[in-house]
């Protein structure tokens, strides 16, 4: 489904991060969507029904015995396009596993048909409870989508695995959900290694040269890989500002060689690679100790002695043929490319695909206002003895779901 307009059923437990709901609800209402905030009686003790009706414009309810004559606790669940639950307690989880509908929530869970994305927030011991890890696995046998918790600072001073995701995380995982992509619990137990954003190669302390990237595709593929039950690396370059997907680690780069050695590194013993930062392909010759000052070292800024960069990708693909990578592992390149009067943007990246050597290539046409720095993306993905997939234009989060989707046709069994 790709409306606008489209009826959201925002459930809310009684716990601590009842308080981000609130600006899920502005997140969803800011995209043209109708909500109506359906709260237990337990998440009123935290945030109160009228400032859930004056953000969603829609009356709240949290009893079956409300609005009788318009069966509300039928009607919702029919008429909702989606069921977003944020935060849901360990609690209102063992409720929706067991099947009750003692209030208006677990009711239209039970009516609902559309897809329903449960979102939990607990303190690490009781995500890791054997009942909670039970009663999450059965809510996923049965068609559910169970969010993977943020790790971080939780209601006192313990941290942990808990934490609910940012409510623009969440926003944007159901909307690749509502999108038509599913994405099931399968890849436990592997290991997925991203790169994302640009390299940046100093000319002195103050300049540098570099690529734009935002590291939003990235991070929006490290997020899918995340929610699939991957352990994901993240080795990031310069990015945006961007939310940490739900139990990914981050590695920190700045050289187009620093991203060289932390890939090598981090994917020794990886299933899947996935190569989609911006590289710098070149670097100055000679790195100043000092700024390069006007007047001073005219000669040197107006003619830069560039060398070559390692080819990142096409080094990952030979460790992996020599021995120094697992023999199995799927590896995925990206091209940014623009075509000309001769040659195709399409062509363009088929040709950089055979020279790379890698299993998967996402190609994208770039140019102003065109992929960098965009929420949005499009293209093609490249497999061997396979004719291109087209890409239609879509949020990076469902691109990353098409591009993971196609990885996992590929992935040993």
């Amino acid at each position: 489904m790709t409306s606008a307009h489209r009826r959201i059923l925002v459930g809310v437990a009684g716990g601590i991060a009842a308080y981000k709901a609130c600006h899920l609800i502005r997140d969803f209402k800011e995209q043209g969507d109708d909500v109506r905030v359906i709260p237990t009686e337990s998440a009123l003790n935290f945030v109160g029904a009228a400032t859930f009706e004056a953000l969603s414009g829609n009356p709240v309810s949290t009893s079956v015995f409300d609005a009788v004559d318009e069966v509300q606790h039928v009607a919702l669940g029919q008429q909702a396009d989606a069921v977003v639950i944020a935060p849901a307690t360990a609690d209102l989880i063992a409720r929706l596993a067991c099947g009750r509908a003692d209030d208006l929530l677990t009711a239209s869970v039970l009516v609902a048909t559309c897809p329903v994305i449960v979102v939990p927030a607990m303190h690490t011991e009781m995500w890791l409870n054997p009942a909670t890890q039970d009663n999450v696995a059965t809510l996923r046998r049965r068609g559910i989508t169970v969010m993977e918790p943020a790790h971080g600072r939780l209601t006192g001073k313990d941290t942990g695995a808990g934490r609910l995701p940012e409510p623009n995380q969440i926003a944007e995982f159901a909307r690749t959900v509502m999108d038509g992509h599913q994405v099931p619990f399968d890849w436990q137990g592997r290991k997925v290694v991203v790169s994302a954003g640009g390299t940046q190669e100093n000319l002195d302390p103050v300049r540098f040269l570099g690529n734009r990237s935002s590291g939003r595709q990235g991070f929006a593929l490290a997020e899918i890989a995340a929610q699939r039950g991957a352990d994901v690396t993240i080795v990031a370059g310069a990015t945006e500002d961007l939310p940490v997907p739900s139990g990914a680690d981050v590695v920190r780069v700045t050289s187009t060689r620093d991203m060289e050695a932390a890939m090598n590194e981090h994917s020794a013993d990886a299933d899947i690679v996935i190569m989609a930062a911006a590289v710098a392909d070149y670097r100055p010759a000679h790195v100043a100790d000092s700024k390069m000052k006007k007047g001073a070292a005219d000669e040197d800024l107006a003619r830069l002695e560039l060398v070559e960069n390692p080819d990142i990708l096409k080094g990952l693909v030979k460790r992996r043929d020599s021995g120094e990578i697992n023999k199995d592992a799927v590896i995925v390149g990206f091209a940014a490319e623009t075509g000309d009067d001769n040659t195709s943007v399409l062509e363009y990246a088929q040709q950089k695909f055979h020279r790379k050597g890698c299993d998967v290539l996402m190609a994208n046409e770039v140019g102003e206002g065109k992929v960098f720095g965009q929420p949005t993306s499009a293209g093609w993905i490249l497999r061997r003895n396979a004719e291109p997939v087209v890409v239609e234009h879509g949020s990076k989060q469902v691109v990353a779901a098409q591009i993971l989707d196609a990885v996992n046709e590929m992935l040993p069994v």
